[in-house]
């Protein structure tokens, strides 16, 4: 299940909700866990993307696949 990150509008905290893709379809309404308000807008953050053979530094490693490392 996603979570997805809000943010507060009256108090500025940051928190997530875990929702199905139907319920975020059909609305969310989050609650803020700090001061209960009901006007949170949704926060995008960027996501993580590791490349290469399991190891997060150094550069990435060729796949050894046809048309790889060209």
């Amino acid at each position: 299940m996603p979570l997805y990150d809000f943010r507060c509008d009256q108090c500025g905290a940051v928190f997530e909700i875990r929702a199905t893709i139907k319920q975020k379809e059909a609305g969310l309404e989050p609650e803020c866990p700090q001061c209960h308000s009901h006007d949170a807008r949704q926060v995008i953050t960027a996501g993580l993307m590791l490349h290469g053979t399991g190891g997060t530094s150094g550069p990435a490693s060729c796949c050894g696949g046809p048309g790889c490392c060209s």
